[in-house]
């Protein structure tokens, strides 16, 4: 066996560090205000959230993303320890492809979500919210890999929006339009390699792009350069929440609780409850939480994570849901009032059997104004598509909006 290996230098800090495109962010920063994301310190707004939002739908937004965890896996069981360890078929990711996944535990309880990056033969990059370091060394053992983290290696920028490419082509990535959607290349920038994805987590036209801390300003700078007359804007994560509600795509901790993080069980979700069953593949082999998983698909599940369409404007944060009954059956996760689906919109937790397409709930809404709070019981429908899912997103080549 291989020996696994971690850089324990970069681990459990205890401060916020700054990113290496921190210059650059801080000169956008009007609000003056930071928060923290993993390691770093993050920017929830700019200027103005809604404004920065309506720039990734209708130009582009820059979106600072060194702080999501990375860890590399390579070596020659680098495919039968991921195939071990998530639940889909990593062998269908071919070079050059990312591919989203999940992994459980053995209870087939979901410990975190994220993409899979396949650089070449045995080489890979596991993209997550939370640090899963422990998670993925004790998953090694037996299997002939190297895992280690390599957030702090890797300064990552999303640009997001219908203009996004047409930014990327002034910048001179030349080839960068036969980039299919969940495809990957590298291209050489300043002396340096940036790979670029094309991924993202606004449910748009986008793509992410990753170089050496050492270029990250240098980066940044030439984007805005090439953006200029493209309506380029950085973004912050409150933008970015409210583009990827829309998208109808969940966010550890929000729309489920990891199950390492969960006092109670029953509290946690299974690939199935959260409408992720398509990531299930039984039949790659052993891959850990399978017999709880297969048990759980041939009894049927707890609970069902559904879109709601409400009626009204308000915006159902943490909003409980009722059945025709007048029964709690489950509760909001995400909530907002969406300007491009012109719709209060949410992602909700329900029991089953509730939650079948076109079912109507009530959901009870509670909202403050000028220090009063209202209550309002609102009708919901249960949708199936996304809220926001344009033609562009999947358009080969872009178009140069």
């Amino acid at each position: 066996m291989r020996t696994v290996h971690f850089d324990h230098r970069n681990h459990a800090r205890d401060a916020a560090f700054p990113s290496p495109f921190h210059s650059r962010q801080a000169q956008h920063n009007r609000m003056k205000e930071w928060s923290r994301w993993s390691d770093y310190l993050s920017v929830p707004a700019y200027w103005c959230a809604d404004m920065e939002y309506f720039a990734g739908r209708n130009a582009c937004g820059v979106f600072d993303l060194t702080p999501m965890i990375k860890h590399r896996v390579s070596g020659p069981d680098a495919l039968p320890y991921l195939n071990r360890l998530v639940t889909r078929d990593v062998a269908k990711i071919k070079p050059g492809r990312v591919g989203y996944s999940v992994w459980c535990n053995e209870q087939g309880r979901v410990l975190d979500d994220g993409t899979i990056f396949h650089f070449d033969e045995g080489d890979y990059r596991i993209c997550s919210q939370e640090r899963q370091i422990d998670w993925f060394l004790t998953s090694a053992q037996g299997f002939d890999v190297d895992v280690r983290e390599e957030t702090h290696d890797v300064a990552g920028l999303a640009l997001q929006g219908p203009t996004s490419f047409a930014v990327l082509n002034a910048l001179g990535l030349a080839g960068v339009e036969t980039l299919t959607p969940f495809g990957l290349t590298t291209f050489d920038f300043a002396g340096a390699s940036l790979t670029v994805s094309r991924t993202g987590f606004t449910g748009d036209l986008g793509y992410e792009l990753w170089v050496d801390p050492d270029h990250a300003e240098t980066l940044w700078d030439r984007l805005f350069e090439a953006g200029e007359l493209h309506g380029i804007r950085a973004m912050g994560s409150q933008a970015l929440d409210l583009l990827r509600i829309e998208a109808g795509f969940i966010l550890a901790g929000i729309d489920f609780l990891p199950a390492w993080e969960a006092v109670r069980p029953s509290h946690t979700r299974s690939p199935f409850e959260l409408g992720l069953g398509w990531l299930v593949n039984f039949d790659k082999g052993l891959f850990t939480g399978r017999r709880a998983l297969l048990e759980e698909h041939e009894r049927g599940s707890r609970y069902r994570l559904v879109k709601l369409d409400i009626a009204g404007n308000k915006p159902a944060k943490d909003a409980y849901v009722f059945g025709g009954d007048g029964k709690v059956i489950g509760t909001v996760t995400s909530a907002m009032w969406s300007p491009s689906a012109k719709a209060s919109i949410a992602l909700a937790s329900v029991e089953t059997p509730h939650g079948e397409s076109g079912e109507e709930l009530d959901v009870e809404i509670y909202y403050q104004r000028e220090l009063k709070w209202h209550r309002v019981m609102a009708r919901a429908r249960v949708v199936d598509k996304a809220f926001w899912d344009p033609p562009r997103r999947r358009q080969t080549p872009p178009a140069k909006f």
